[in-house]
């Protein structure tokens, strides 16, 4: 029998925690539908490293039942909380996937989407449907997950997820690199991914976002700070530091945060903590070619004040700008146009947000696709609708 809410078509609101309301298109839904009730992991084989969670259960259970094993999610989930007003920790297992929400480490470990192995979720007509597997080898046909992480409960609401974890390295270790312009910086962080010593963290906060910081002793150089980080076992963790030491050493010498100071400062950058919630400013999340950000940053930076910092060896950029009409959605999308990539506006006003285009404009072949999906998911628009684009 088809759902009430599908039968009349009535707009749902799709939420976990509710700790990512504030980002998206505003949304006029009738009900709103949490699963933040349904929490519990039911499979957790640390032998196999994999687990399986209902979608409801909370982010820092996860975390804390894996740590007790000594056990991470590699693709260190972004948490948007500070940054957007609402509860930090706040985000459940669900949320994390059908956002796609990935942190530092997504340079070597992929992003969410890359450590999903299976779902189980209710699409739009109201069908209880699975998709993916245990283990990577027994997934067959079309890769469902990957088109579900990253809608914003636009296609479906998962009831269920499956994923790959991994150990914690023994040691860790960043390379601190004080002064550099972002240019320089920048190049330092694509100079490191070239070598093959593994960094598992580029990132470069101009002097403005570092003076933010939390870590007293990186605030009070008052500098900007380029950040590599390295882990692994304590011997090689050793040998891969001095590498990259003397094959960036025109960069200068390196400060080395030991690893409880690095597990510190990643964690903060995890939080967003340097960009944290302010009505007066709006906060765009860029994407482009690492060799490029510099250029996004500057060709913005001629028309409105910016601070920024720059993950992913300069292939994300997390751009706060003071807040306007638009939210500077106009000359953020013509810096996009010209060098290339795609922006996510993170952060507005709610009757911002409902003016401009939230999230990137797709070229018409994949807006064509993206159509079809919520077509074959969500014929009847009830999930989420409008949240991602206007008109569907």
């Amino acid at each position: 029998m088809m759902s009430p809410l599908v039968e009349r078509q009535i707009p749902v609101e799709v939420v976990g925690s509710g700790s990512k309301r504030a980002v998206g298109r505003p949304m006029q839904a009738a009900v709103q539908l949490t699963t933040s009730a349904m929490q519990g992991v039911w499979l957790y084989e640390p032998t196999e490293l994999v687990m399986s969670a209902q979608a409801g259960t909370p982010l820092t259970q996860i975390e804390a039942m894996l740590a007790s094993n000594n056990q991470m999610l590699a693709f260190e989930p972004i948490d948007l909380g500070p940054a957007t007003g609402s509860t930090p920790g706040g985000q459940t297992i669900g949320s994390v996937f059908a956002c796609n929400l990935s942190g530092s480490r997504r340079i070597t470990a992929g992003a969410a989407r890359d450590n999903l192995l299976g779902i189980e979720a209710v699409n739009g007509r109201a069908e209880l449907f699975r998709a993916g597997g245990r283990v990577m080898k027994n997934v067959t046909g079309v890769d469902l997950c990957r088109g579900i992480a990253g809608s914003w409960g636009t296609l479906s609401v998962l009831v269920e997820v499956t994923f790959k974890v991994l150990p914690w390295p023994e040691v860790a270790a960043t390379l601190i690199y004080f002064g550099l312009p972002d240019d320089l910086g920048v190049e330092a962080l694509c100079a490191a991914m070239r070598l093959p010593y593994e960094v598992t963290g580029a990132v470069h906060l101009p002097e403005g976002v570092a003076r933010r910081l939390e870590h007293e002793g990186l605030r009070a150089q008052g500098r900007s700070i380029t950040a590599l980080r390295i882990e692994n076992f304590g011997n090689s963790v050793v040998y891969r530091k001095e590498a990259i030491r003397k094959a960036l050493k025109v960069y200068g010498d390196p400060a080395v945060l030991d690893t409880g100071d690095t597990l510190s400062f990643w964690g903060e950058l995890r939080r967003l903590s340097v960009m944290p919630y302010n009505r007066e400013t709006c906060l765009w999340r860029v994407s482009t070619a690492p060799t490029r950000g510099p250029q996004v940053v500057a060709a913005i930076k001629r028309h409105m004040p910016v601070e920024a910092y720059y993950d992913w060896a300069g292939g994300l950029m997390w751009i706060e700008v003071p807040a306007s009409a638009d939210a500077g959605a106009s000359d953020i999308r013509r810096a996009i146009a010209v060098h290339g990539g795609h922006a996510t506006l993170i952060r507005a006003e709610p009757s911002v947000r409902a003016s401009v285009e939230v999230f990137q404009p797709q070229p018409p072949a994949v807006e064509r696709l993206m159509r079809g999906l919520k077509e074959a998911f969500d014929p009847y628009r009830v999930l989420n609708p409008g949240r991602m684009y206007a008109t569907f």
